[in-house]
């Protein structure tokens, strides 16, 4: 990540809690929870922390990450199950960049 991207939600298995950026609060509440569900699954089956996050261009994306410690956490399943969540919910990130973008983007001139 990096200093202009905006999380939109994240979940830790280490901590056992989720977050939803209050700014997207307004998000419909069948889309918040689809986010809920998708990210704790995510930490319980593969361990660590997935983040959503909006980059610089408005583009959502998926990072994810362990403690160095965590000897349970599986590198390889994270990384498939990643593409996996990419594609089964590509229909809801497309809408989800295209709210950001009505809502956040830069005005045009």
């Amino acid at each position: 990540m990096y200093e202009n991207d905006e999380i939109l939600c994240s979940a830790s298995r280490y901590t056992e809690k989720y977050y939803l950026n209050p700014k997207f609060s307004n998000l419909p509440q069948r889309i918040q929870d689809e986010l809920k569900v998708a990210c704790v699954l995510f930490t319980q089956q593969v361990g660590g922390v997935i983040m959503l996050y909006y980059d610089k261009e408005g583009n959502l994306d998926i990072l994810t990450q362990s403690n160095e410690d965590d000897l349970l956490y599986d590198e390889i399943g994270c990384g498939l199950k990643v593409k996996r969540l990419q594609i089964e919910k590509r229909e809801l990130f497309e809408q989800l960049e295209q709210y950001y973008e009505l809502f956040f983007g830069e005005p045009e001139d």
